[in-house]
Formats: structure tokens, C-alpha cells, sequence
């Protein structure tokens, strides 16, 4: 019996293009992560991915398109439910984890020095993670105003702000090896001299003391006649 030659025998499995796509974004987040836009381009992308230039080409226009879709390919796995936090403790710890790894601190630079020139990069990451976890924080602060833990006036747009502003300082100032715990204070801190009071340290109401009788009263009590 004839073999026609044509016939593709690869076996069954995961399609060789995915493994090369992941590959690429992987090679396209890192160089991003480790050297910056600047030093990142398709030839090394490709080298690090163990591909041609051709392959990635086939792929991704040029090196914005590349690093736009490996951003969101960083965040593929973030599920939204994570960042349903009960409250401003939760949501601080969960800021401290997350700002203490290196990888993310030195990606939020990455992006953020590189605004002028590839604006498209920290508008990928916005979609991807940025604009979900604003929501989040968004809604927690809010909450927290409703409930009477920061006062009534508050504007919730500006604390954002404030907090936004000092994550970029603390990215830009501080140590990466800095602890999970140590940045959840620096923000705790920060959110008290917004006015921040969590339930269990506002001050409570002092109880009213039983009303006395005056010295008048008592003289008047006793010269009534039984």
C-alpha cells in the first residue's frame, strides 16, 4: 500500500505553535523585567526563546505589539475573586505581598519609566491587572468611608490618589528586598494620616454617668413635708 508523504504524523498533543507562543511571551516579559525596552528586541527575544526571528515576525508586527501581549500574558492567570478584600487589613496584606516580590516591583518601573516612549505598555498592564486592582481598592475605601472609619467628607478618588502616589514612591525609593510586613505598615500608616480609624481602635463613646442630685435638690427633698 501507497504512504502518501504528505500525510503530517506528529503526534498527538499540545500544538507545537502554542509551546513557541508561550515561549516568545516568556522571553518577552523577562527581557522587559531584567534589561528594559530599551534592550529588548525581537532578535533576542527570539534567541531566548529558541526560535527564529521569523517565527516571532509571524506572529507580532514589531517589539511594541510583542511586549503589549506579553504583558497581558503575565496576568493570565489572575482570577478576579482574589481581589474581593473584606476590608482595608486584608487588602494591605495583600498589597504587601504583592509589592514585595522583585519581579512585580521591577516591572511596575519598567513600565512606568518607559511611559513616554511606549505609553501602550502601561495601558496593557492597566487592563490586564492595574485597572481590576483600582476597582478593588476603589470599593474597600469606600466601604470603609460608609462605615464611619475615615471621616464622613472624605473624597474616596483622592485617597486613592495618595496611595497610588505612594506605591510609585515606595517602588522608586525603597529597597527591594523590603518585607511583605514592613510595606503593609508604610501604607497603614500612610491611610491613618488620611484619617483612617479601623473599628477596633476608634475611641468609643464614654459612657453617661448616672445624673446626681444637686445639694439643693437633697435640701428640698428633705424639707417636703411627708
Amino acid at each position: 500500500m501507497a504512504v502518501d508523504k504528505n500525510v503530517n504524523h506528529r503526534s498527538p498533543g499540545r500544538p507545537r505553535s502554542e509551546r513557541a507562543d508561550d515561549a516568545i511571551l516568556a522571553a518577552a516579559i523577562n527581557l522587559l523585567i531584567d534589561r528594559g525596552v530599551g534592550e529588548t528586541s525581537i532578535e533576542k527575544v527570539a534567541q531566548q526563546a529558541g526560535v527564529t526571528r521569523a517565527t516571532v515576525y509571524r506572529r507580532f508586527a514589531d517589539k511594541t505589539e510583542l511586549l503589549v501581549r506579553a504583558i497581558g500574558w503575565e496576568y493570565r492567570d489572575q482570577e478576579p475573586g482574589l481581589l474581593e478584600w473584606a476590608d482595608i487589613d486584608s487588602m494591605l496584606t495583600d498589597w504587601g505581598d504583592y509589592l514585595s516580590q522583585t519581579r512585580h516591583r521591577r516591572l511596575l518601573r519598567r513600565l512606568y519609566g518607559s511611559v513616554d516612549d511606549y505609553p501602550e505598555l502601561l495601558q496593557s498592564y492597566g487592563k490586564a491587572s492595574g485597572e481590576q486592582r483600582t476597582r478593588a481598592v476603589h470599593t474597600v475605601l469606600q466601604r470603609a468611608v460608609d462605615k464611619g472609619q475615615f471621616p464622613a467628607d472624605s473624597d474616596v478618588d483622592i485617597i486613592l490618589q495618595m496611595l497610588s502616589g505612594a506605591i510609585l514612591y515606595h517602588l522608586g525609593t525603597y529597597p527591594d528586598n523590603v518585607s511583605a510586613d514592613d510595606i503593609k505598615a508604610y501604607l497603614a500608616a500612610l491611610l491613618r494620616q488620611a484619617g483612617h480609624q479601623p473599628a477596633q481602635s476608634r475611641p468609643s463613646k464614654p459612657a453617661k454617668s448616672p445624673a446626681r442630685k444637686t445639694r439643693g435638690h437633697q435640701t428640698a427633698a428633705r424639707s417636703t413635708p411627708s
